[in-house]
């Protein structure tokens, strides 16, 4: 289940809530009874190593290179 996090509009307070897909949005802030509104922050995903680019997966001497040359 994904994590949300609301934000109070009164009184600014800040928390997270897991809640399913289907679940609704939550509108009334535990603190204050306020209106509230979801924070949308960067994406939680980090990706580390190779293989993230076009270029990656491809060996050192490439084929692009050599046809190109070629064709000259």
């Amino acid at each position: 289940m994904p994590t949300y996090v609301y934000a109070c509009k009164n009184c600014g307070h800040r928390f997270e809530e897991r809640q399913s897909f289907s679940d609704p949005a939550l509108t009334t802030c535990p603190v204050c009874s306020g209106d509230l509104r979801k924070v949308f922050d960067g994406v939680g995903v980090t990706f580390k190593g190779s293989g993230f680019y076009r270029t990656d997966s491809r060996s050192g001497s490439g084929e692009g290179s050599s046809s190109s040359s070629s064709s000259d």
